[in-house]
């Protein structure tokens, strides 16, 4: 190769670089306004999901308020987002339910998968290291929701838990008679 065809060829592959850079450049900018949207649109699912899981949060804690049962066990009172942290474990607990010698743990979805149960075994295994108090105290576990499918809902009964589903009557009326217009 003389000296020329070298010159020219380090000349030609400076100018592919300079393409090559300002082509990488471009994509880098075009991922980083993707990446942009993404995180506004996650930021938007993940209210979402977080709205359906408070919509399902509320509705159990209401029922349970009024009739505080699990099957046949009834509880004295029922708590909402219940938090704690002792050492290296933190879990939070969506409802709790409580009478003299028996507690139980409510894990609270909108649509209900196989891995909340294994959340919910693990948030069983942490309570009474979590809470030394009830350590002598019968402990049950449930996971309640809007929607289960079948196969969760037949495997969270053979893990022993209670599901707990909505049914039956779910609407009230509150409007005070002296408004009510008839056409």
């Amino acid at each position: 190769m003389t000296d020329d065809e070298l010159k020219a060829l380090v000349a030609s592959l400076a100018v592919s670089q300079k393409h090559t850079d300002e082509q990488i450049k471009k994509t880098d900018e075009q991922m980083k306004k993707t990446d942009e949207k993404l995180e506004r649109m996650g930021i938007y699912l993940g209210n979402v999901t977080r709205n359906q899981g408070d919509v399902a949060e509320e509705f159990f804690f209401n029922s349970l308020a009024n009739e505080p049962r699990l099957g046949s066990i009834y509880f004295d009172d029922v708590t909402r987002n219940m938090q704690k942290h002792r050492h290296a474990v933190q879990e939070e607990y969506d409802l709790f339910l409580t009478n003299g010698d028996t507690i139980a743990i409510i894990e609270v979805k909108y649509k209900a998968h196989s891995n909340d149960l294994n959340k919910l075994d693990r948030k069983m295994g942490n309570f009474k290291l979590l809470f030394p108090i009830y350590k002598d105290y019968k402990l049950y576990g449930a996971l309640a929701s809007f929607y289960i499918n079948d196969d969760t809902k037949k495997e969270a009964l053979e893990r022993g838990y209670f599901v707990l589903q909505r049914s039956g009557d779910l609407i009230h009326t509150e409007c005070p008679i002296s408004q009510i217009k008839a056409l």
